[in-house]
């Protein structure tokens, strides 16, 4: 049985057909509200955006859904996790303030902002997935404690994941810090020059593998798991992510993690994609390059996998981009080109589909339904 994916392009003829009309229209004929009580916490998952960056869901868009849960008994709060980089989102006062300066103050959204890891990314629960490379998961504590959660992604391509849709917002979005490090690279992380020997990672890491060694925490690459708790912990931002990985075994580790967002919700969780500014590189940079492809739509589904498979066969539907990335590096450009590999050859975006169906989140053969 095929997974339903419904779909609205990006055509409005008139007020009824308008974008904002069309979410709050998504929501309803894909029966959102079965995923959610009366009075239950409902997550809405999403991006706020780097500072400097533009390409982000639109909080109008994103107020429809406030106020479909609102008034279908739900209660909303919109909820991301702080960032492993060092940015404008790294911690819980930082990354409140980019997401009010970005639009998406309680005026506009109508629902509060909840940082989903804490202060200091370290409110997060170990979840148990049993797969390939993760026993267990950490997943940020006011995500995995909520009723229900809608996740609004909006798709784009991705420098190392190859895409960024429902998969990656699950993985990457509902992970603390030291779970992004987890994802990123199975490298010790590195001791930088600011370290004041404190002790504090040396008190907090949790296999005994840092020690003073001349004045200056030392992490012993035999001992460290990668958990990524030293660079959580350590307040003077001395200790550093590592990001090398094999890039086939990154989206593998990626989409494990997204299993660990979605199994305790199955039931309780939809998605919508936002299939616009489909930009080259994540939202995490503070900038918006041009989209590679024209606009396509937004899309809904209770499938991550299906919902996902749908965005990637849209975008490559299109003629590419002359006036982006595409057109720089000259590739990609005519419909049914791979615009996520000729933007960054090296990546393999389609593993998140293919493994995550493995995983059993979802399947890959869906069925489109376009509203009129």
């Amino acid at each position: 049985m095929k997974s339903k994916v419904y779909y609205y392009n990006m055509r409005s003829l008139k007020p009824s057909g308008s974008i904002s009309s069309k979410v709050a229209r998504l929501f309803d004929v894909a029966g959102f509200k079965n995923i959610f009580k009366k009075d239950d916490l409902v997550a809405i998952k999403l991006h706020f955006g780097e500072k400097g960056n533009n390409a982000y869901i639109n909080p109008i868009f994103v107020r429809q859904v406030v106020d479909k849960v609102k008034a279908n008994g739900g209660k909303p709060f919109l909820t991301d996790s702080n960032t492993l980089y060092k940015g404008s989102r790294s911690n819980g006062v930082d990354h409140l303030i980019t997401a009010i300066e970005n639009g998406f103050a309680y005026a506009v959204v109508n629902a509060p902002l909840v940082i989903a890891d804490g202060i200091f990314s370290k409110d997060a629960d170990e979840v148990e997935i049993n797969k390939k490379h993760f026993k267990t998961v950490k997943i940020s504590s006011n995500i995995n404690n909520a009723n229900s959660m809608i996740v609004l992604s909006h798709f784009k391509a991705h420098e190392i994941a190859g895409f960024g849709g429902a998969i990656k917002n699950l993985a990457m979005g509902c992970a603390p810090r030291a779970g992004k490090q987890q994802q990123h690279s199975t490298v010790s992380p590195k001791v930088g020059k600011n370290c004041t020997a404190c002790q504090t990672c040396i008190k907090n890491c949790p296999e005994d593998a840092i020690t003073l060694v001349d004045g200056k925490a030392y992490i012993d690459p035999d001992k460290c798991i990668g958990c990524g708790e030293c660079i959580t912990m350590c307040q003077y931002d001395a200790i550093k992510p590592q990001w090398g990985t094999d890039m086939d075994e990154f989206v593998e580790r990626m989409t494990e993690y997204a299993y660990g967002a979605y199994i305790n919700k199955k039931g309780r969780i939809a998605f919508m994609n936002f299939v616009m500014n489909v930009t080259p590189l994540c939202d995490c940079t503070p900038w918006s390059d041009a989209p590679i492809v024209q606009d396509v739509g937004i899309l809904a589904s209770f499938d991550p996998v299906a919902i996902d498979k749908a965005s990637f066969d849209l975008v490559n539907r299109q003629p590419g981009n002359l006036h982006s990335a595409l057109g720089d590096v000259g590739r990609g450009l005519k419909e049914g080109d791979d615009k996520f590999v000729s933007v960054h050859p090296e990546t393999r975006g389609d593993i998140q589909f293919k493994y995550g169906e493995e995983l059993g989140m979802g399947i890959t053969d869906y069925e489109l339904i376009e509203l009129k």
